[in-house]
């Protein structure tokens, strides 16, 4: 199984669509898929429940199709950090907590599966546990977006190693462009082709709006995805 969880460089740098986007490209090569969003803050309530953007956009690549609480286990109505939503509904966060859900799912044999964390790599689940903890629990090679702006060097490097220490291998990193005037961006990231030492899988240019099967076109999963593997 070609399993990862999936990371962000920060907040807002385009982790979701890039999940989306890789596994739709899985889908196109005729693996069946699954993403998981464990924790996701600042859903919208429906007449099915809250629901979230981004678990909604990992749920439309799913293949075979997945329930909402199979991709969301944990869904919290405020747009704010995971914790801080959880304590103010009186809901608990811990690794002990969601792992079984997020297990469940992966159980179920999808040949390539993301799990999405939140944020960047120490985004807190609770006063002593991060997201960080949930991937090292799920022992799952990390892929790492890093959003192409002004000191994405430093934070690339920065979750990169935090990454490493915690006993996780890099998988690979994408390139996503989120700011179309940031300056020397090509630059930017021949530095962090030098830096990274894992795979690019990809240089996502600005695309405002850009949905899965576009920003797909920009993706290589042949790092991730063994040569001659079949379904």
């Amino acid at each position: 199984m070609n399993h990862y969880f999936i990371a962000g460089t920060d907040t807002d740098v385009g982790k979701t669509r890039i999940a989306a986007a890789l596994l739709y490209a899985a889908r196109q090569r005729g693996l069946t898929t699954a993403g998981v969003k464990p924790v996701a803050a600042g859903c919208e309530e429906s007449a099915e429940g809250l629901r979230n953007d981004d678990a909604l956009r990992l749920q439309a690549q799913c293949e075979p199709p997945l329930d909402y609480s199979q991709v969301n286990p944990v869904a919290l109505a405020p747009p704010i950090a995971p914790h801080i939503a959880a304590a103010e509904k009186g809901v608990s966060l811990s690794v002990a907590e969601l792992l079984p859900p997020v297990r469940d799912t992966l159980s179920a044999g999808a040949e390539f599966a993301l799990v999405e964390g939140a944020g960047g790599w120490r985004v807190p689940l609770n006063e002593r546990e991060t997201l960080a903890d949930l991937a090292v629990a799920l022992k799952l090679p990390v892929i790492l977006v890093v959003g192409v702006r002004l000191g994405c060097i430093n934070h690339a490097l920065l979750s990169a190693e935090a990454i490493r220490a915690d006993g996780l291998p890099l998988a690979g990193w994408v390139a996503n462009g989120i700011d179309p005037q940031a300056a020397r961006a090509e630059e930017n990231i021949d530095t962090l082709r030098h830096w990274l030492q894992a795979p690019c899988l990809g240089v996502v240019p600005f695309c405002d709006g850009g949905e899965a099967p576009e920003l797909a076109r920009y993706l290589d999963l042949s790092s991730l995805v063994p040569a001659g593997y079949k379904p």
